[in-house]
């Protein structure tokens, strides 16, 4: 069990960090204290802010010796609650914004070192001045931080090419709850010595280490891009273009994107100065995106195949972007979906993944058992069709309270959904991670094996439980 902070504690971690770094203000605090979403609200003794790894280290010996527990949080833009202490005001909010340098960027080994605080907009900024670019990006870039999206093991619009935030990471800097500094920053191909420390990082959520610092794998920044709204009948005819492109075209396909005609109706409706980028509408909608060197080339193919898409009844129409505000445009449509949501009301929301090629069973099957169970619920499902995961939103029925609606049915309705999934040997959490709003959901449905070793992990490193306790795993 972890304790309160002593005054002796508060008075020693300020003078450790200063007045830059500590705080108990509860102005300052306060607006780290709700999640992202709204949905949870907590509080604590203090806030501290090192800029360095040693004052993150130091802090930690102090609060492990006093057995004081530390909640993690960088651009506090987590979808799961994973980033928000508890309602006992006993655990120290530990920020990492502070920690925000480029320490190193190799333009001909295509890595870099990044500090936790970063903020991914800046450092697709940083990267990008010397020709370079971190393929991953998502809607919070602005505010999502390079230590949340390793911790979290972030996905996006293009893991469908490069994949996830660990296949991204080459290192890892972390803190351990001992106080003591993990120094896995190098670059190595080859490593056997054991357990991979540095993927074990990648989705712990800040439970076995503080993520400091990164190395990460850059690709060369695209010269060209092409961009395509493209109009299906149903996810099932959308997965047969998917194959169809990745055979033709291969690795220039990097995102492609699932939408249905529910949520581009609601984006139009709620977000200003958006169009759709077709004459008429559709059930379902692709976006689809190339990237490369040679823009002749990746336009050619990118029309041909579609021609033949068009010509074999695949695809209804299609609009292609023209230049890159075109682009810019298509992708503002799919990356406002969540914002339109929000304004249509409360709603489910699931962040999950199967094999993709059940994908499509999945989302035309899911919504009838929902239905049958909970009538009038209405269900969307939208995001990574490349990848297998989906965003699978379930909003209450029409005619009533949807708050109180959420209330009374939520967990039921989502424990159907994530049966589904696990049914289909898929995970109930894709990109986002578990945080508290999935932990006990993995608890009761997960296998056994998988809860004990992850159970093992955390008491291994973690034995006095200080590092973001109750999140991920209990």
């Amino acid at each position: 069990m972890t304790r309160p902070p002593s005054p002796s504690l508060l008075r020693a971690l300020a003078d450790l960090l200063g007045a830059k770094g500590f705080s108990t203000d509860a102005d300052t605090i306060a607006p780290w204290l709700t999640d992202w979403r709204g949905k949870y609200h907590g509080r604590a003794a203090a806030m501290l802010s090192p800029a360095t790894t040693e004052e993150v280290a130091a802090a930690v010996r102090l609060c492990a010796d006093a057995g004081v527990a530390i909640v993690p949080q960088g651009g506090n833009s987590g979808m799961v609650g994973g980033a928000t202490p508890d309602a006992t005001g006993d655990q120290l909010l530990l920020s990492l914004r502070r920690m925000n340098r480029v320490r190193h960027i190799d333009g001909p080994a295509q890595i870099a070192v990044a500090e936790a605080g970063v903020i991914l907009q800046n450092f697709h900024d940083a990267v990008l001045a010397h020709n370079l670019r971190f393929p991953l990006t998502l809607g919070g870039k602005g505010s999502a931080t390079i230590g949340g999206l390793v911790s979290t093991n972030a996905g996006g619009t293009q893991v469908l090419r490069h994949g996830t935030m660990r296949a991204l990471v080459a290192g890892v800097e972390a803190v351990l709850p001992d106080g003591s500094v993990f120094d896995g920053l190098a670059p190595l191909k080859k490593d056997n010595r054991g357990y991979d420390l540095r993927h074990l990082f990648c989705g712990a959520e800040g439970t076995l280490g503080l993520v400091t610092a990164a190395t990460l794998h850059l690709v060369p920044a695209a010269v060209a891009r092409r961009t395509a709204w493209i109009g299906v009948e149903s996810p099932d005819v959308a997965l047969q273009l998917l194959r169809r492109l990745d055979a033709a075209i291969g690795p220039a396909l990097e995102g492609f994107e699932l939408i249905p005609h529910a949520c581009l109706d609601a984006v139009l409706r709620h977000i200003p100065a958006t169009r759709a980028p077709l004459g008429e509408a559709h059930p379902w909608y692709v976006l689809a995106e190339l990237a490369g060197d040679d823009d002749s080339l990746l336009g050619n193919a990118l029309e041909s195949q579609l021609a033949a898409a068009l010509d074999a009844g695949l695809v209804r129409d299609v609009a292609l972007a023209k230049n890159d505000r075109e682009s810019e445009d298509f992708w503002r449509l799919r990356d406002s979906i969540s914002e339109a949501e929000r304004a249509e009301g409360p709603a489910l929301q699931h962040d999950i993944s199967v094999p993709v090629d059940l994908m499509p069973a999945f989302i035309a099957d899911n919504p009838a058992r929902l239905a049958a169970a909970f009538p009038g619920a209405r269900a969307l499902s939208f995001g990574h069709l490349g990848d297998g995961n989906v965003h699978h939103h379930v909003q209450p029925p029409a005619d009533v309270d949807g708050a109180a609606w959420i209330a009374e049915h939520g967990a039921g309705l989502s424990r159907l959904v994530y049966a589904h999934v696990i049914e289909l040997g898929g995970s109930i959490s894709a990109e986002h991670g578990i945080g508290q709003m999935k932990r006990d959901i993995l608890a009761e449905l997960d296998s056994p094996a998988r809860l004990a070793a992850l159970r093992s992990i955390k008491h291994g490193l973690d034995p006095a439980g200080i590092f973001n306790p109750g999140k991920l795993i209990v």
